[in-house]
């Protein structure tokens, strides 16, 4: 257990039971920083909270944990040279150190050009979107019994599975000597399972995420890693090239969330992004991909929450980044908001638009392609063009005039969302998925699942 717990801590801390530190907790801590401080400018960010996860492998749980800590982290400045320190000891005299391990390391910093004055007040929307008290009170027999409901339906189909849960409740707030307070709570919470065949040639997958624990169905997700597991036993290999694929929703979110990632304006302006355009300036304006497709954010929705201000308390609000297919917006920081003369924006969340096509009927519509699970072990490869490369994994199935004829063995790609987005065939009604590769919550995405048309795989992988 953690200094969460530290006899300096304010008094509410000692309640049973502890997850995170309130608003006024915060206020009182923030107080006390900022009046050790004695820099041009001051910052404390103060982050707590509650992790709890369980692993488990062979059909039985094998390891589990939970984590309570708070950590405070000062930022001093001094004109243009700044540094931060952290401690997660919440006493006076341990405050006081933090400040003052600030302050010593400022003044032997180097001189940023392009530093900020801390903001002032700023006007925060109140919303509780992210958060969820079954999440919140979650304890480990709750997990317990979530991995029994994918555990004993493996085990009765002689079949092994393994997996990752993990909850999050936690606070996160801001003070600054400006007079800049903002607060806010947030729970997120996972599950992933991958169930193998005894021979150990068929492995299935099923992942999903939500703040809202209740809305993660354990038992379903082990019935579908199962079924694609037995599914896809003793696959076939088959000649790399360009196929029709139908992308189930994780799949779609593991290429997706890659244009968030390229969305910065500065690298687009500078040359070095696929938004950056041709001849020099961005592509706000243009036209990148189909027109069916509408990318967006919102920390306010109940279907993608997120933070509703950056690290430094910028205010981050809804945000449409590409309107039917047309670049709307890109993401600025301070800096670079200033010097283009814009508002700082921010992705938080992200959502794609759909369609009404089933799985089924993109699968019913295809002569020939490739049903695909997920995607994993993604590396980049062109910035220009947001390519990358990755491996196909747990469920790869070839389609053969409208069915599924037989499991493949997974296959690399080289292959852009940008590409992919421009070859769609059909979509359908976007969900909530577990985009994240380690099973962790990651960002919030609802994305459809796709089909499209030359997808492009280039060596095959006798990995399952």
């Amino acid at each position: 257990m953690s200094a969460f717990f530290d006899a300096g801590a304010p008094r509410s801390l000692f309640a049973a039971p502890a997850r995170y530190l309130s608003r006024p907790d915060c206020e009182a801590i923030a107080k006390k920083v900022l009046g050790f401080a004695t820099a041009d400018e001051t910052r404390v960010s103060i982050q707590s909270g509650v992790s709890g996860n369980t692993r488990f492998a062979v059909n039985q749980v094998s390891t589990a944990g939970d984590t309570y800590d708070a950590v405070v982290t000062v930022r001093s400045v001094f004109g243009r040279r700044s540094a931060n320190a952290t401690t997660n000891k919440l006493d006076d005299a341990s405050l006081r150190a933090v400040v003052q391990r600030a302050e010593a390391l400022a003044r032997l910093a180097p001189e940023d050009p392009e530093a900020l004055p801390e903001l002032g007040p700023q006007q925060y929307r109140d919303s509780d979107a992210g958060w969820s008290e079954t999440t919140a009170t979650l304890d480990p027999a709750g997990r317990a019994q979530a991995v029994r409901a994918v555990a004993e339906p493996a085990r009765g189909a002689n079949l092994t599975s393994t997996g990752y849960m993990e909850t999050n409740a936690g606070a996160f707030a801001i003070a600054n000597s400006k007079g800049l307070f903002a607060y806010r709570r947030q729970t997120s919470s996972s599950m992933t399972t991958t169930v193998r065949t005894p021979d150990g040639t068929g492995s299935g997958w099923a992942g999903a995420s939500h703040h809202d624990w209740s809305k993660i169905d354990a038992a379903a997700l082990g019935a579908r890693a199962i079924e694609k597991a037995k599914r896809s036993a003793n696959p076939a290999a088959i000649e790399p090239g360009r196929y029709t694929v139908v992308l189930e929703p994780t799949a779609v979110a593991n290429l997706v969330q890659l244009i968030a990632g390229s969305l910065g304006a500065r690298n687009a302006d500078e040359g070095r992004s696929f938004f950056s355009k041709p001849g020099g300036g961005n592509k706000i304006g243009m036209k990148v991909i189909d027109e069916r497709v509408t990318l967006s954010s919102d920390p306010f929705s109940p279907d993608t929450p997120g933070a509703p201000f950056t690290g430094d308390g910028t205010p981050v609000g809804p945000m449409t980044w590409i309107e039917n297919g047309v670049v709307k917006n890109l993401a600025y920081d301070r800096f670079w908001a200033q010097k283009n003369n814009v508002a700082p924006t921010a992705v938080s969340g992200l959502r794609m638009s759909g369609g009404t096509t089933s799985i089924e009927d993109m699968i019913a519509s295809t002569q020939r392609g490739l049903l695909v699970t997920r995607l994993w072990y993604i590396r980049g490869v062109d910035p220009r063009t947001i390519l990358f490369t990755g491996l196909t994994r747990d469920g790869t199935f070839l389609i053969e005039n409208g069915k599924i004829t037989r499991a493949v063995k997974n296959l690399r790609w080289n292959e852009s969302p940008i590409f992919m987005l421009n070859n769609l065939e059909a979509m359908g009604v976007p969900v909530r998925v577990s985009a994240s590769e380690d099973g962790s919550p990651g960002q919030a995405i609802v994305v459809p699942p796709v089909k499209a048309r030359d997808f492009n795989f280039t060596s095959t992988s006798d990995a399952v």
